[in-house]
């Protein structure tokens, strides 16, 4: 179907879609409008508006056409919000050029748009991301990217097949102190790695009845629930209406996401199977254990503890307690936080203040740091694979979903083979790879 007809039919036509409005070259600075990368955000939630927005519009090149999201408030705010950014930029003090989508299907049938920053809830990634990569877009991807093992390497595949750039949306990788810990582990700080203990911080329960009440006005909660099953309304489901600081509800629950062990593990095993150099492959095995939150709606995992092993003999634990990862190497170990606390002051532990302070040799392993706004956008421009790409980020996902697998088996010693992706001891965990059939129906009414 030609683009202005699927537009039409759809009832998607906004005015002034066809080209975005041009942003004076100077908001640029030296790079020339060859190079200005065009992008959307769809779902524009407490994330969008308050990290991906603001951090994307620095980036030099970057011009934000379009905002769009199924709660017309959110949307709303975030026009004004990439407006008036803008408009502090122009001599005349106001801006007006971001167009606003309710379906994001209209934002994809774009051609002037490069690309677009995902930011939804997790049941919609793939979805969204197939859906884009299908239209020719560069995609940057909310973490975790994925909820199933099946679809995350076919995500992986289509970007390979459709030649486009994707990057996991995690700025991990572009903190100094986890981006330090990773090259005195690859540079034999600790000696060789024998083990990696990670923990994600511990899932919130507040207490919040589960009521059906009417839908928002502003919300479209049918597209909201797109593939998801079809169940009433309850805010506890979706998010606070009108409210960009709150934690949504839906972080909670299974039908649309994996609470902390995907949420944070998105963020600390990737930076565990940096170190451990086993980023583009998985672990041999798994085994693991959890106990799942007791409630009709907010029924995601409230403890958790895995085990895995790596055909390089390192083995890895991830459970739940303050975000940090310890590095147990056989000449000593080193500990990396993501906060400093009274607990620990430091961002930095070792078992020898030496460790810390080694320098990388001239011939060492050494990694790029830069921002994962930047990283993306150059990526954009020169084509070449981000430092976060799509086969890092199915690894990465997919030791979490195992952890979670391992959970639904109870216990069970289960063998894992990364390169086919399948485990070779146990049909029914394999049973677990892909989804449950979903919605079809979506985006219809």
């Amino acid at each position: 179907m030609h683009r202005r007809k699927f537009l039409q039919s759809a009832g998607l036509l906004a005015a002034g879609a066809a080209a975005p409005t041009i942003v004076p070259s100077r908001v640029f600075g030296a790079q020339a409008p060859s190079n200005r990368v065009t992008l959307a955000f769809i779902g524009t939630g407490r994330q969008c508006q308050g990290l991906n927005i603001p951090q994307f519009m620095a980036v030099p090149g970057v011009q934000v056409v379009a905002v769009c999201d199924v709660d017309s408030w959110r949307v709303g705010q975030a026009k004004q919000l990439v407006e008036s950014t803008y408009a502090k930029q122009s001599p005349s003090g106001a801006y007006k050029g971001c167009d606003t989508y309710r379906d994001f299907r209209a934002v994809l049938a774009r051609r002037d748009v490069d690309a677009v920053m995902i930011s939804t809830p997790d049941h919609w990634h793939v979805p969204m991301a197939m859906l884009a990569l299908q239209a020719g877009k560069d995609v940057s991807l909310e973490k975790p990217i994925t909820r199933y093992i099946g679809e995350g390497r076919r995500l992986a595949n289509e970007v390979v097949a459709r030649k486009r750039i994707f990057r996991v949306d995690s700025e991990f990788r572009s903190l100094d102190r986890m981006h330090r810990a990773v090259e005195l582990v690859r540079n034999g700080a600790i000696g060789t790695l024998k083990t990696i203990r990670v923990s994600s911080p511990r899932e919130e329960f507040p207490q919040e009845a589960a009521i059906e009440a009417p839908v928002p006005a502003e919300l479209d909660y049918d597209m909201w629930l797109g593939p998801a099953p079809k169940v009433p309304y309850m805010q506890k489901r979706v998010h606070n209406p009108r409210d960009l600081k709150g934690r949504p509800g839906w972080f909670r629950s299974t039908m649309y996401a994996d609470g902390m062990l995907t949420n944070w593990g998105a963020h600390l095993v990737d930076i565990c199977q940096w170190a451990n150099g086993t980023e583009r492959t998985g672990p041999v095995e798994v085994q693991a254990t959890g106990r799942y939150h007791d409630d009709p709606v907010w029924d995601v995992l409230e403890t958790f503890d895995a085990r895995f092993r790596f055909a390089n003999g390192v083995e890895m634990f991830y459970t739940m307690d303050k975000p940090r990862i310890r590095f147990e190497g056989d000449k000593g170990w080193l500990v990396v936080n993501y906060d400093k606390s009274a607990d620990h002051p430091e961002y930095h532990e070792a078992s020898d203040p030496k460790i810390l302070s080694m320098p990388i040799p001239a011939d060492g392993v050494r990694f790029p740091l830069r921002s994962e706004r930047v990283d993306f956008i150059d990526s954009v421009k020169s084509r070449r694979k981000t430092l976060e790409d799509e086969e890092i980020g199915q690894r990465t996902i997919s030791i979490c979903h195992l952890a979670h697998i391992g959970i639904k088996r109870q216990g069970a010693l289960l063998k894992w083979d990364p390169a086919r992706e399948r485990f070779t001891n146990d049909e029914e965990a394999n049973r677990h790879l892909e989804a449950p059939a979903g919605r079809t129906d979506w985006g219809t009414k």
